[in-house]
């Protein structure tokens, strides 16, 4: 055997054989179903690897939803805790002013007592909270000040795109349970929408809920109000009220409570389903350092004072403050089921949304669809490779038989690629492997035109098979190296269809390369090793 052969030939083989393990899986195990707990293995499929291609949502079929976050009710959150900072600061520097009251939305309205102690105020914003900016100052016939604090257009253009960005990583921790093979969650272009592909979800109403489910969590003050009056106190505002009485009957009513929230969900750390001493299901929660300490100190200024628990604009319950909280816990009871409160948990551990969303699109792409784009790309591909490898056999002889195998390789190992990295198979995709069998040859043809070029020159075909190799890789490895970079450029910055092309083609760009130059030498040095046969090319 020619030197090497023997190495070459097991580092060949062994390659190949890996790439047939990992293929397997996909055409012999069945594929997981989102949100269904997967059967353990067993007999052959106990000893498969565990990755295999996923179908994308084009292919497999699924649902796709367009959401949009209400930014500004997050803004609204913040500018009227911010307030609450402000107005706290200002006391503990002698400064006397009303608390803070929201006005359209985006404004807080305060009065200081003392109009000489606007210089005071304006120094407070400006060391401590340079995201404030006072908007207006009017003075009035008693001798206060009425200010009207708003975010800087800075502030409120950062808090805005941060909020769209927490509710992005929210609602992709919300989709990790299902167990969504490859999902596509990502922020659309010129504003606060997000697009959500869930590629073979099978359940779609619950998959909405939770996604959807806001789990916008507020603690609110209770105001007091003539029961029979329909108008809320001013700075507050009438919510709905679900609960249980006595006899285990579910009372509906409404609460008044203020319009600001004294603490929110996103200084939530952990939230966990457990029971009431009674055995109904309930939500426990566990705040961060800074929640704790808000929460400490709100149980401590208003103690025989009610406070809302209200999740989504509904109030779940509403405890008298008896004592001083202290150690950052608190439980949300209501008319909970213990599904419900485990969802609840789910959502709220995973991260409450910073602000509302909006489901403004909701589509479901079957499978019949996928089926033909799949059987669609196949015939492509098929149809592609077999003129390429006709083509090559009539051109270039026993060579382009060798040439045509290697192309069979290439599918072979960009599937075992991509099952590898637990790639999805897109459309694109499936375009990026027709585009790679076109590609493919290009280094066989090289490789086989310098071949000829050394036979012309007089060198035996042995002799000019080992130079037609050697001479031609640098250029194999310039033409396929600038083809990788631009495929890498193309998943760095782009979007999932552009992405699932670039995957493709960057691992059939390399599958070639390997092919052409390793395996393809090797059957060259195989076929006239054995009774020193000579090749056409």
């Amino acid at each position: 055997m020619r030197q090497g052969l023997l190495w070459r030939t097991l580092l060949g083989a062994a390659v190949l054989l890996a790439a047939v393990v990992m293929i397997l899986p996909t055409f012999l195990i069945p594929a997981p179903r989102p949100g269904v707990k997967a059967a353990p293995k067993s007999g052959l499929a106990a000893f498969m690897p565990s990755g295999r291609v996923n179908l994308g949502l084009d292919l497999m079929g699924g649902v796709h939803l367009t959401l949009e976050v209400e930014a500004q009710k997050a803004l609204e959150t913040s500018l009227a805790q911010a307030g609450q900072d402000v107005m706290r600061e200002a006391g503990a520097k002698g400064i006397l002013m009303t608390r803070p009251a929201p006005v359209n939305g985006a404004q807080l309205e305060f009065f200081l007592a003392s109009q000489e102690k606007q210089a005071l105020l304006t120094s407070l914003l400006e060391d401590n909270f340079d995201q404030l900016r006072l908007a207006s100052t009017t003075p009035d016939a008693g001798g206060r000040l009425r200010c009207v604090l708003e975010f800087t257009p800075a502030a409120r253009d950062r808090l805005s795109n941060l909020t769209v960005d927490q509710a992005l990583t929210t609602i992709r921790n919300r989709i990790d349970q299902f167990g969504v093979a490859e999902p596509d969650v990502r922020k659309e272009q010129g504003g606060n929408r997000i697009s959500i592909q869930l590629p073979g979800l099978t359940d779609t109403r619950r998959a909405v809920e939770i996604i959807g489910k806001t789990a916008h969590l507020e603690f609110r003050m209770v105001r007091e109000m003539d029961p029979k009056s329909k108008i809320p106190p001013r700075g507050a505002r009438i919510l709905p009220m679900e609960y249980k009485d006595a006899a285990g009957r579910l009372v509906q009513e409404s609460i008044a409570v203020d319009d600001t929230a004294v603490l929110t969900g996103d200084r939530i750390s952990d939230a966990a389903p457990t029971f009431t001493p009674n055995g109904e299901a309930m939500v426990s929660l566990a705040f961060d350092r800074r929640g704790a300490d808000i929460f400490s100190r709100l149980t401590e200024e208003n103690v025989n004072k009610r406070m809302a628990i209200v999740l989504d604009g509904k109030v779940y319950s509403a405890p008298v403050i008896r004592e001083k909280i202290s150690g950052g816990r608190a439980s949300i009871t209501g008319n909970f089921t213990p599904a419900t409160a485990g969802d609840l948990a789910v959502v709220l551990r995973a991260g409450a949304l910073p602000a509302p969303v909006l489901v403004l699109e909701q589509r479901e792409v079957g499978p019949t669809l996928g089926q033909e784009s799949i059987r669609s790309g196949v015939t492509a591909a098929a149809i592609g490779g077999t003129a390429v490898m006709a083509f090559m056999i009539v051109y270039y002889g026993v060579s382009g038989l060798i040439a045509g195998c290697m192309l069979i390789l290439d599918i072979l190992l960009i599937l075992a690629g991509m099952a590898l990295f637990g790639a999805t198979l897109t459309m694109p995709g499936i375009a990026g492997i027709v585009l790679t069998i076109g590609m493919a040859v290009d280094a066989n043809v090289l490789i086989f035109e310098r071949i000829r070029e050394e036979m012309r020159r007089g060198l035996s075909t042995a002799a000019a098979v080992d130079a037609g190799f050697s001479r031609a890789m640098l250029a194999i490895v310039d033409s396929n190296v600038t083809t990788v970079i631009a495929a890498l450029i193309l998943y760095q910055f782009g979007t999932g269809p552009v992405r699932g092309f670039a995957v493709t083609l960057t691992i059939g760009v390399l599958a070639s390369m390997f092919t052409a130059v390793f395996i393809s030498h090797i059957l060259f040095d195989v076929w006239m090793g054995k009774r020193g046969r000579t090749i056409s090319i």
